[in-house]
């Protein structure tokens, strides 16, 4: 089971960026305000209806908001997919990924087009079923991964299905001093689950490739310490469970490594918890976090929409 998912709590003492307040945020005499959570990430917008126009002092304050909480919840809202695709279009251009690398909901298995709306369920023709994910960050496998990604919630489960969020700048800035000194120049290769998936390995999923297993290509090689382009923090850019390895180093250091790395950044401290409602929306850096989410009844219905944000490559 997911460490993460294992021992999330709901609320948490709040985080901030160093050197900036944990303030609502508003234009003078504004009707809208964005509140940061009680947790290491995360900031709800109160007054604005994403399926209208927005003022440049709102598409503004988001932009700077989601820099410095990571991930942005706005409730009740009520979007047509041309409202949703506009809304999201503030943010910037929908992500695309190569021909050749495959990513959830492309067109065929070893690769192809995607739609500009991935439908996130477990029923019509929707993607991902009813099972737990681990913690991960999208697109992490490919040359440009997303910068991130706005999910709208349409039916949720009576339990279940909760999205847990975790914060890898926070995990990042509390590791010690030497174990910052060991990684930061370090390049990891993650592998493509998507790929892997037409080359299963016999003994079952491995979450660190060694020389025994051949590696699924094409894969691309980013730093294991990102620098965040917008905000310039650093970044444990590492998922959970995903098969990744460690370049240039000895397979069985870089295996353990991994694990310790793995096991600090899946602490409860960095992560946000978020019980779904109809109308949510949720808008992640798929740069500086990762989420997973629990299992629910396959006799529940899950429907919600996911857009995805075109990046830049890791440095």
């Amino acid at each position: 089971m997911s460490t993460v998912l294992a021992e999330r709590p709901r609320h948490l003492s709040l985080t901030t960026t160093p050197g900036t307040a944990a303030l609502a945020t508003a234009a003078p005499g504004a009707d809208w305000s964005i509140r940061p959570l009680d947790a290491p990430l995360g900031a709800e917008v109160h007054g604005i209806d994403a399926s209208q126009p927005l003022t440049a002092s709102q598409v503004w304050a988001l932009k700077q908001a989601l820099k410095q909480h990571h991930i942005l919840l706005l409730r009740g809202q009520q979007l047509e997919d041309p409202q949703f695709q506009r809304f999201t279009s503030y943010f910037g251009s929908v992500f695309r990924a190569p021909t050749n690398v495959p990513v959830l909901g492309s067109s065929d298995p070893y690769g192809g087009d995607t739609p500009d709306i991935v439908k996130v369920a477990n029923v019509d023709d929707g993607v991902l079923g009813n099972q737990e994910l681990s913690a991960h960050a999208d697109h992490h496998w490919t040359p440009v991964p997303s910068s991130g990604s706005l999910l709208y919630a349409l039916e949720v489960p009576r339990a279940g299905g909760d999205t847990t969020w975790v914060n890898l700048a926070a995990a990042y800035d509390t590791l010690d001093a030497a174990t910052r000194a060991e990684i930061d120049a370090l390049q990891l290769i993650t592998y493509n689950p998507f790929l892997r998936r037409l080359k299963p390995l016999a003994g079952g999923h491995a979450t660190y490739r060694t020389p025994d297993i051949e590696p699924v290509t094409p894969f691309e090689v980013h730093p294991l310490v990102r620098t965040h382009p917008e905000s310039g923090r650093k970044i444990l850019y590492l998922g959970e469970a995903t098969e990744v390895e460690v370049v240039g180093v000895d397979p069985a250091y870089g295996a353990a490594l991994v694990a310790r790395l793995r096991a600090h950044l899946l602490q409860p401290r960095f992560a946000y918890t978020h019980r779904w409602q109809v109308g949510d929306i949720v808008y992640w850096d798929n740069q500086a976090t990762l989420h997973a989410r629990t299992a629910f009844d396959a006799a529940d219905r899950r429907l919600l929409k996911r857009i995805s944000l075109s990046g830049s490559r890791p440095f």
